[in-house]
């Protein structure tokens, strides 16, 4: 099968020939049609030094995807071929004290597809069926993002969002698809800060009542000034830019809740003092997807309409393009890539 591969510990990806799989007992083979392009994906092209200490090439990278069921293993019961289904991409041990008290999003053992192991930009993919999901009439395009919408998912709905104030900081895919949650499930008002003017275009689309340019504006006056001096009730912050972060933490009100899921490059010195402790707010630290209390929570608002993620995506390219489609991300101009694989 075609499938883009990390062939070698240096800067690249490689479109080339490798073994199907076939599923083994309790998984299922997945014939992949969509597949979407993140961040990740870039950083283990550019082999940066995250990519350098984690990957063991060769490996077949991409972890968001969805397709169509073609192969059952042994002792599958509750899945069958022909259905159109997503993944979650972290594989956990089940095991641990994180797995058996309900945590396992945070698993001490978890291993990443495309990352850990053979990843999703091919045309099949073997996955446990405990991670499958059936899509139930969303559309391939829509479950190829709902890994990293379901990070958006995660960040926003495990605050108090009805009726309160919510300040995206960062408005990159995962950002807006956060803007979209936060007036779905019932903001009264979202604002929305960022330093490039078409990913606030999409923020607006998204629902965002306001909009701010971290590149011209004040971003924390501009917050204040529309929360009557308070400062919003819930941030998210989406981005890991030092500044930003600060911004965060400035821009929420005394008391309020700070989420973050944007990860820093680096260290980045807090003063936990004046900006956590002396204005009692609560921060929460976001990785991946509750498994799988978000994925339903997903599931059941983009069945009922409540959120619709198409706007934020941009650009769709043929598995053969993935050169283009990293070089889009790069541009700063996209939105969310997808791969075009069946």
């Amino acid at each position: 099968m075609q499938a883009i591969v990390k062939q070698n510990r240096a800067p690249g990806l490689k479109v080339t020939t490798v073994p199907k799989p076939s599923p083994g007992p309790g998984e299922v083979l997945i014939a992949v049609r969509h597949a979407g392009v993140c961040g990740t994906d870039l950083h283990i092209a550019d082999w940066n030094a995250w990519a350098e200490g984690r990957l063991q090439p060769p490996l077949v990278v991409g972890h968001e995807f969805a397709g169509e069921i073609v192969a059952v293993g042994g002792g599958v019961a509750e899945l069958r071929t022909g259905q159109l289904v997503t993944a979650e991409g972290h594989i956990v041990c089940g095991h641990c004290l994180q797995c058996r008290t309900g945590n396992s999003h945070i698993c001490k053992n978890t291993r990443i597809i495309g990352v850990d192991r053979d990843g999703a930009f091919a045309e099949y993919i073997a996955m446990p069926a405990t991670n499958v999901l059936p899509l139930d009439g969303i559309p391939t395009t829509v479950g190829a993002v709902m890994d990293p919408m379901g990070n958006a998912f995660h960040t926003v709905l495990t605050a108090d969002i009805s009726g309160s104030t919510v300040f995206v900081v960062g408005c990159g895919p995962i950002g807006c698809f956060a803007v979209g949650i936060a007036r779905a499930a019932g903001a009264a008002k979202v604002i929305a800060s960022d330093v490039n003017a078409k990913r606030l275009a999409l923020a607006k689309r998204m629902g965002a009542n306001v909009t701010i340019d971290a590149t011209r504006d004040d971003v924390v006056r501009a917050v204040l000034a529309e929360t009557g001096g308070e400062g919003a009730d819930v941030v998210c912050e989406m981005s890991g830019v030092p500044s930003a972060l600060h911004q965060a933490f400035a821009a929420v009100r005394l008391g309020g809740r700070v989420q973050l899921l944007g990860i820093p490059d680096g260290e980045v010195p807090v003063d936990f003092a004046s900006e956590i402790i002396f204005k009692g707010i609560t921060v929460y630290g976001v990785i991946g997807r509750k498994m799988y209390e978000t994925w339903h929570q997903m599931r059941r608002y983009l069945s009922a309409g409540l959120v619709d993620p198409r706007p934020v995506i941009t650009h769709q390219f043929p598995l053969a393009k993935i050169d283009e489609a990293l070089a889009a991300i790069r541009s700063g101009d996209a939105g969310k890539i997808i791969l075009e694989i069946a």
